[in-house]
């Protein structure tokens, strides 16, 4: 089946397995740690994990030139096993602290601040490692398969850390995390290095990361791209935040109730990442069409009477918010030149994850002051605004017109053409489906 076509490759199917069972004690600990900010060190605190989310996140917007550049130069298999090792131990170091019971708010940010930094590095190394695994014409469905790992961990890992944070505390979980990290580190052992595809590398020398700058800057598609992703990461994809403040403020509930919503929105993100491997190559109306949905649902979901309705709103949330990052990521990897590939993902994953310090402590704000609800209504306005960026983009950029089709009964977009170079008087015509406009 084309859907899981990846997995018919052993290199990737050895990967897949390792990060399923990472990304679900990564989840576990997410859970953990969150639910320890905003239940066990304060007091229903939604700015706390707001704080706490900028610090894991916020370092992506400082190291990803250098992590990206590290990322095209040398051995990615062996800058995973080395940032692996690296937060195993940080996730021992607080789980033991935490166990101890002498974990305290400060702890927890700067053992936050220090994974960030590790993260900020592996993030661009995993993103790229995935080309070496597979040919460039299964990118797209190995992007999106990473997509449905991490989603199907998302939909495990909250939902245990919530029994076990209840049963025996987050300090275990961080310690069961600990774990799950040997996983990844075998599936690395697995893959001979002899195996892997020889990508071309960055060369030394000075001026490299304004090379990766200097690329986007002048791929105008992918600059909007990352300018519609950095609006919907910002603003619309605190997750954790929201489903907390809804969970603990708005319907009373705890960590169980808490980690069970993470899960049921997964089944959403699940289906939105089989259903972009199963696409083929992503388009840029897809991207954003995707999120004006994420906004619209979003929207709805805030306006949830109680738990059970609020469980069936996230369902679409997650689908449409996982299409549109898939899709986006899928299409900023498989749209750039393979040696520079990992500056520009580091930019994309700075824009994505590091736009968090801004939005995550006001996301937090907006929910302590005007309450849960509202929230949510940020990330609906999110998800709508990149959506126009996007359409008008498209418009803009391919020279399209609205007019009326009178076959078709309806309003459609035609480009408009001129052998003169005068759009005012030229002929329309019908996009045809390889146009830009169509990506």
């Amino acid at each position: 089946m084309s859907t899981f076509k990846s997995l018919h490759i052993l290199n990737y199917r050895i990967w897949f397995i390792g990060a399923l069972v990472s990304n679900i004690g990564t989840w576990m600990q997410r859970t953990a740690q969150d639910w320890l900010v905003f239940d066990h060190l304060t007091d229903h605190d939604a700015g706390a994990m707001g704080i706490t989310m900028a610090l894991q996140l916020g370092p992506q917007l400082f190291l990803a030139p250098v992590a990206g550049l590290v990322a095209d130069r040398y051995s990615r298999r062996q800058l995973l096993v080395m940032t692996q090792s690296v937060m195993a131990l940080l996730s021992t170091g607080l789980g033991v602290l935490v166990v101890l019971g002498a974990g305290q708010l400060w702890h927890v940010y700067a053992f936050a601040l220090l994974l960030g930094m590790v993260s900020a590095l592996d993030a661009p190394v995993r993103q790229t490692f995935v080309s070496e695994l597979v040919r460039d014409d299964y990118l797209p469905n190995a992007v999106a398969l990473n997509s449905a790992s991490f989603n199907v961990a998302r939909m495990i890992g909250p939902a245990v850390a919530g029994i076990l944070t209840v049963g025996v505390g987050p300090g275990w979980v961080f310690l069961i995390n600990t774990g799950t990290f040997l996983a990844m580190l075998l599936s690395l052992w697995k893959i001979p290095t002899a195996s892997l595809r020889q990508l071309p590398r960055a060369a030394p020398g000075k001026g490299r990361i304004r090379e990766g700058l200097r690329y986007v800057r002048f791929r105008p598609d992918i600059v909007v791209v990352l300018v519609a992703v950095f609006i919907v990461g910002t603003l619309g994809l605190n997750f954790v935040l929201f489903i907390a403040a809804m969970v603990g403020t708005e319907f009373g509930l705890d960590a169980s109730a808490f980690g069970l919503m993470n899960s049921i929105m997964a089944i959403g993100s699940v289906a939105g990442a089989l259903l972009s491997a199963g696409r083929g190559k992503p388009r840029l109306r897809m991207i954003f069409g995707a999120a004006g949905a994420f906004g619209v649902t979003s929207g709805l979901a805030s306006l949830a009477p109680d738990y059970f309705w609020f469980g069936v709103a996230l369902v679409p949330v997650g689908l449409f918010a996982i299409t549109m990052m898939t899709s986006a990521n899928g299409y900023v990897q498989t749209t750039t030149d393979p040696v520079i590939r990992g500056r520009v993902m580091a930019l994309y994953m700075a824009i994505f994850m590091g736009g968090t310090p801004i939005g995550a402590p006001l996301v937090g704000w907006v929910a302590n002051v005007a309450g849960a609800r509202w929230s949510l209504g940020v990330a609906a306005a999110s998800g709508i605004i990149a959506a126009l960026i996007g359409m008008v983009w498209i418009i803009r950029a391919q020279h399209l017109r609205l007019a009326f089709n009178r076959r078709a009964r309806g309003l459609r977009y035609f480009r408009v053409v001129s052998t003169l170079g005068d759009t005012t008087n030229g002929a329309a015509r019908a996009p045809d489906p390889g146009d830009a406009v169509g990506r």
